[in-house]
């Protein structure tokens, strides 16, 4: 779980310029430092754990969490975070009535899936250059937008949002279907709109990465305890860690056998 370490180094305590501010946000911010206002981690270290807890203890029970980042420095990160944990995410493009009109949005998902059945198939192979063509960028167009979401079956329960000001939308429909909303809240956001806020930067780089990956920690922690409860076989979530590990592994071994870059035996 997170430490006031974690906190610091991520730079989660720096707020926007003063000029930039909700005051809602005031009982969350402890000083000015350079017109900068800076967040009480003291605070910020309370209802990051709280939210943590939260999360766990609601995917134990099952429950599911969609992600939604579509700034340029979080959508590598909420894709990553989401499919660690095996849940949903939207990182590209918030497309209105995601939630509020499912059904739509589900039979565009089934498009995505009949373009690429036709691809398995050999199917668009058989088809005019124009039409294998048209296919090709509208199945892209509907992976970028749609992808995150093609195994979503139901409605999530909760929805991580990366930005709460940006992901407005996405709140406005999460709100209006009963979704609990959980987001960090840098000191331009509003408070009252998010269920479970965590005070803190979500613009730096570092920080987004520290939210992003507590809350995908979170669910699998949630996911161990309801796979046990169920009898079911814990299936440890794969890290970068692991995933660095087995890269350098395989590099190693390749240089030892003398395999260069083309992996061709040198």
């Amino acid at each position: 779980m997170v430490t006031m370490k974690d906190l610091l180094e991520c730079g989660v305590h720096f707020g926007h310029q003063t000029r930039r501010w909700n005051p809602k946000m005031k009982k969350f911010i402890f000083g000015v430092r350079k017109n900068i206002y800076i967040i009480d981690l003291q605070k910020t270290l309370r209802y990051f754990r709280y939210t943590y807890n939260v999360v766990k203890d609601r995917a134990a029970e099952g429950q599911t969490m969609i992600f939604v980042g579509t700034k340029k420095q979080a959508s590598e990160t909420i894709k990553k975070a989401a499919e660690s944990c095996g849940m949903p995410y939207v990182n590209h493009r918030w497309l209105g009535g995601m939630l509020t009109n499912f059904g739509t949005i589900k039979k565009s998902i089934r498009k995505l899936e009949i373009i690429k059945k036709m691809r398995e198939e050999g199917q668009l192979d058989l088809l005019t250059k124009k039409e294998a063509l048209m296919l090709t960028r509208k199945e892209e167009k509907l992976e970028l937008y749609l992808g995150g979401i093609k195994e979503m079956h139901k409605l999530p329960d909760m929805m991580f949002v990366l930005d709460a000001v940006k992901e407005k939308i996405a709140i406005a429909e999460a709100r209006r279907l009963g979704i609990t909303v959980i987001a960090p809240l840098d000191t331009n956001c509003d408070p009252d709109v998010v269920d479970l806020p965590i005070p803190g930067n979500d613009d730096a780089i570092r920080s987004i990465h520290l939210f992003c990956n507590e809350m995908a920690a979170a669910m699998n922690e949630g996911k161990a305890i309801l796979a046990e409860n169920n009898g079911e076989e814990v299936v440890e979530p794969v890290s970068q860690a692991e995933q660095d590990e087995v890269l350098a592994e395989a590099v190693a071994e390749g240089e030892a056998e003398g395999i260069n870059v083309e992996g061709e035996e040198a």
